[in-house]
């Protein structure tokens, strides 16, 4: 079985245009990914020095809070950053790559949710290996959390804005 990977996204709107988007890989995915986790372990390094109060009144209610601050704050920075940024986390903007609607559309709230939810089931069992060996057999790159909101990642190009000055004849 060869697995036939597609580098490009074409999105074919009916006005009859066709737009070519290349596709994000799996290891520059990575190291977008590494690049977020540790912008949230400095979050979570932060709170739990502001939660260290917890463990004084009781060692597992601490980590039980602890516990929930992690899953509010992983799952809120890549939701809040993705919606805000129109598809990126610092890691995707630093990366110059951004989510899209498979279709090519604007990213839905739901679409951003449903993605980050599912990240956790990328997860399993442990460092991403479920994503990560979906993003590798997904033609388009997609880990199982973009296959189920329908979302891609592509590699955002720089837009190119041309002085009018210069293209018109004097």
């Amino acid at each position: 079985m060869q697995l036939k990977r597609i580098n490009h996204l074409v999105i074919s709107p009916p006005e009859g245009i066709s737009f070519s988007m290349s596709l994000a890989g799996p290891v520059t995915r990575f190291f977008a990914w590494a690049i977020d986790l540790v912008c949230v372990s400095i979050i979570m390094y932060v709170i739990t020095n502001l939660l260290f109060v917890f463990n004084i009144i009781n060692p597992d209610f601490a980590a039980a809070v602890i516990a929930l601050v992690y899953f509010a704050v992983s799952i809120g920075y890549a939701i809040i950053l993705e919606w805000r940024w129109r598809g990126q986390t610092l890691g995707k903007r630093l990366l110059k790559l951004r989510v899209i609607d498979d279709e090519g559309l604007r990213l839905q709230p739901s679409q951003v949710i449903i993605r980050n939810l599912l990240r956790f089931v990328d997860t399993l069992p442990a460092f991403y290996l479920l994503g990560g060996l979906a993003c590798a057999f997904s033609p388009r790159s997609q880990r199982l959390g973009d296959i189920a909101a329908s979302t891609v990642v592509i590699r955002d190009r720089e837009i190119v804005q041309y002085d009018i000055g210069e293209l018109a004849p004097e």
